[in-house]
């Protein structure tokens, strides 16, 4: 994708999205409490509704504290750890409470791991983490990221669902179903059931990924496309613009065809497939092997291929368009746990960084050793903008 560059010298760089007539909301954090997590026996946060800058030396539990926070998300957080080893001892189960500020009036969310199990609470009652996903979007960016581009589709595809599962609730649901019947169908598969033709079991399941993961590939392409247009309203002289494409057979074929169409054909693919997949022990078609291609557009180079620098730049520029498409499509500006951004981030884009978030209106939970890093985002946030040490456990600074 191509678009204008602009100078960041120049007023109204970026324009936060305007959905109709109404103005966007920003739901934030406005109290978040720890019970037991990870390094933090208790901690207790008064936030600021714009930028909450977390410093201090490594280890001392910051990208805890962003981990904490994507618990109120769908899925395992920011980490994709085990609920288990979140546990500040081994004997004591955890918590996580937030007051959320919204245009709806107060939000009381909760989740909690206990004797086993995951809790979730919404204003005191028994609640489910869609309900505060829909009060509550997030997006995050952890250095775990920063290899991104050079590792594995996998990562590719969960940082696009991520993002399209803020856009479409639905497809929290279509992910798992499709993972299910897939590792029932491969389980089959490997006991020697594909040399049926005429199998009832394996037909309902091969339905199931027909119908999910359709609806997967669906739900990835207006992503995509929202994207795109996230990433048209980034300034690219602060980030370098990437240039975005799904590679992937079922998206492709949507591009041409019905979904019923698509999700006949691949439903009648999966079937004649049997003896193959049984064969190479896994299913060799379908959602789960996509990839999300991305390149540096000005200089049309793949991103795997650019320097360190252009390739965190590249992230950054990601993550502020899939905010900005979020804000658009939804209304709700969704908040943005951002851990040791300023990474591979020179002075310039810094300050970039500070004045898109700003205009974009969320609230940004930033992490970082050097606390000086960060002052621009004081000049820029005002009243807006708190520090926490985490070595001093200082409370919230006020610009």
């Amino acid at each position: 994708m191509t678009g204008a560059s602009v100078s960041l010298e120049q007023s109204h760089d970026y324009a936060a999205p305007a959905k109709g007539a109404r103005l966007l909301s920003a739901p934030h954090i406005g109290k978040l409490r720890l019970s037991h997590f990870r390094s933090h026996a208790t901690l207790d946060l008064s936030c600021a509704p714009g930028a909450m800058v977390l410093t201090g030396a490594n280890g001392i539990g910051k990208t805890n504290v962003l981990e904490a926070l994507s618990m109120l998300a769908p899925g395992r957080g920011l980490r994709s750890a085990a609920f288990d080893e979140m546990r500040f001892e081994r004997r004591l189960d955890w918590a996580v409470s937030a007051d959320i500020d919204t245009v709806h009036g107060a939000v009381r969310a909760g989740i909690g791991w206990q004797n086993g199990a995951r809790k979730v609470r919404v204003d005191g009652a028994n609640g489910k983490l869609d309900d505060i996903a829909h009060v509550l979007p997030q997006l995050w960016l952890t250095p775990a990221m920063d290899r991104l581009f050079v590792d594995g589709a996998s990562g590719r595809r969960k940082f696009l669902d991520r993002f399209a599962q803020t856009l479409d609730g639905g497809l929290t649901k279509a992910l798992g179903a499709y993972e299910k019947a897939m590792r029932e169908r491969n389980r089959l598969l490997q006991e020697g059931h594909s040399s049926r033709a005429n199998n009832g079991w394996l037909d309902g399941l091969e339905e199931a990924m027909a119908l999910n993961g359709v609806a997967i590939a669906a739900a990835r392409l207006t992503a995509l496309d929202a994207l795109a247009v996230g990433l048209a309203a980034i300034p690219e002289a602060a980030f370098p613009r990437a240039a975005i494409a799904l590679e992937g057979a079922l998206e492709a074929a949507l591009r041409q065809q019905s979904a019923l169409e698509v999700e006949d054909a691949f439903r009648a693919r999966l079937a004649a497939a049997r003896p193959l997949d049984a064969a190479a022990g896994r299913t060799l078609e379908g959602p789960h092997r996509s990839d999300l291609q991305v390149s540096y557009a000005a200089k049309a180079m793949p991103a795997g291929a650019c320097s360190t620098g252009e390739q965190k730049a590249l992230l950054v520029g990601l993550i502020l368009a899939q905010a900005h498409s979020v804000a658009a499509q939804r209304g709700d500006v969704p908040i943005l746990l951002l851990d040791e951004v300023a990474a591979h981030l020179d002075r310039q884009r810094r300050a970039a960084l500070a004045e898109i978030l700003h205009a974009l209106g969320g609230q940004s939970w930033i992490t970082g050793t050097d606390r000086e890093a960060f002052d621009g985002f004081e000049a820029v946030f005002g009243d807006d903008f708190a520090a926490i040490n985490m070595e001093t456990g200082s409370a919230p600074e006020g610009s």
